[in-house]
């Protein structure tokens, strides 16, 4: 795909922001084609230097950006900045609440020089009593009911990925877009917020709406009332190969059934329609897992491919990198990590007309941008 057919190709955006929830915005972006500068301080983000679960935080979410140091505390370098955003149609920030107008770069400083500019903050909390807290995505996971419906009874766990962190910049993007939208009609730009608190609250809502409606609070994931008979990780002939699968419709059901020999509960007529199978839980799920126990993974996986079930292996995250649909699909980005090494990484989940979104700019060098941004900016 040429440069000038993303669909966001001759948006600019300038980027003042660290860890993940900012970059995701960012990153999303430019992934579908905008020209995203990513403003560091002199030495780099600290996010390029975190270790541990935070190594992969910079690779992941920075290419398709360009980046430019600037010193902020310098009048020169934060002239510089003023004059990026002046002739920017999009502003993304995620730092402490207050932060960038203390240094002039709030959104009301660009009021008068850049109306229609887009002013996106990635914050922890929406407006009210929480607003000037400092959050973390795994701090509103724990407050915002995701952590306690994760784990088991009594043992609150986060989810394994910054899964708030990317959602809740998802929803930024979704809020820059909508406004680009009616900066085509209106000619305005505008403020766009959105959070980590309320990105967790909304997922859990359904959880929420579950009370509403059965009058019971909902139970953790690990020992809740499926909605299915057969909804449940299983065991294989191999120990170390387990696998999902799901039986969701009555018709599944009867395909199940079929293909696997369950001829008992083929003619059990309790047993034909969804409900009653979840009643009947304690009855099939024994049986189906002594089946399962005795046949290889890879057997199982063909029958259950054959007659259209859901299912899926176990996977850990270091096997999708020789996952055959990725690697045919163009799933997985070429990018280049700190110290110079290849890998590839999980590209944007969209098609357009048929084609994936690719690898535009490689994950930027520290300054690496600098005297390209300010020559297009008639800064030098």
């Amino acid at each position: 795909m040429n440069d000038e057919d993303y669909p966001l190709a001759g948006i600019r955006v300038i980027e003042f922001t660290h860890m993940v929830m900012g970059p995701s915005v960012g990153m999303i972006l430019g992934d579908l084609g905008a020209d995203v500068i990513r403003i560091e301080p002199p030495g780099g983000d600290p996010t390029r230097r975190l270790l541990g679960s935070g190594s992969g935080y910079f690779p992941m979410f920075n290419r398709n950006k360009r980046s430019i140091c600037l010193d902020l505390k310098a009048s020169g370098d934060l002239a510089t900045a003023r004059q990026l955003v002046e002739n920017a149609d999009v502003l993304i920030e995620n730092f402490r609440p207050g932060a960038l107008e203390r240094l002039g770069l709030g959104y009301e400083s660009f009021a008068q020089g850049n109306p229609a500019l887009i002013y996106c903050t990635a914050k922890g909390f929406l407006s009210g009593p929480y607003q000037h807290r400092t959050a973390l995505d795994e701090v509103t996971q724990m407050m915002g009911g995701l952590a306690y419906m994760t784990g088991p009874p009594g043992r609150p766990l986060r989810a394994g990925a910054s899964v708030i962190d990317v959602t809740g910049g998802m929803f930024g993007v979704i809020g820059i877009l909508a406004a680009l939208q009616r900066r085509h009609r209106t000619g305005k730009g505008g403020e766009v917020k959105c959070s980590l608190f309320e990105t967790t609250a909304f997922l859990v809502g359904q959880h929420m709406a579950q009370q509403a409606v059965t009058g019971e609070a909902a139970q953790p994931m690990p020992v809740r009332v499926s909605a299915w008979a057969i909804y449940d990780v299983f065991d294989t002939l191999n120990a170390d190969e387990q696998l999902f699968v799901g039986v969701v419709s009555d018709s599944q059901w009867v395909a199940f059934c079929k293909s696997f020999a369950l001829d008992a509960f083929a003619a059990d007529a309790t047993l034909a329609v969804n409900n009653e199978r979840v009643l009947a839980r304690d009855r099939i799920v024994p049986q189906v897992r002594a089946l399962f126990a005795g046949m290889t993974r890879e057997s199982l996986v063909a029958k259950l491919e054959q007659i259209g079930l859901p299912f899926a292996p176990i996977t850990r995250p270091d096997e999708l990198f020789d996952d055959p649909h990725l690697n045919a699909g163009g799933g997985l980005v070429d990018i280049t990590i700190p110290g110079g090494a290849p890998t590839r990484l999980p590209a944007l989940p969209l098609e357009f007309d048929g084609v994936r979104m690719g690898l535009r700019h490689d994950v930027p060098n520290i300054n690496g941008d600098r005297d390209s941004i300010l020559k297009e900016c008639g800064l030098v």
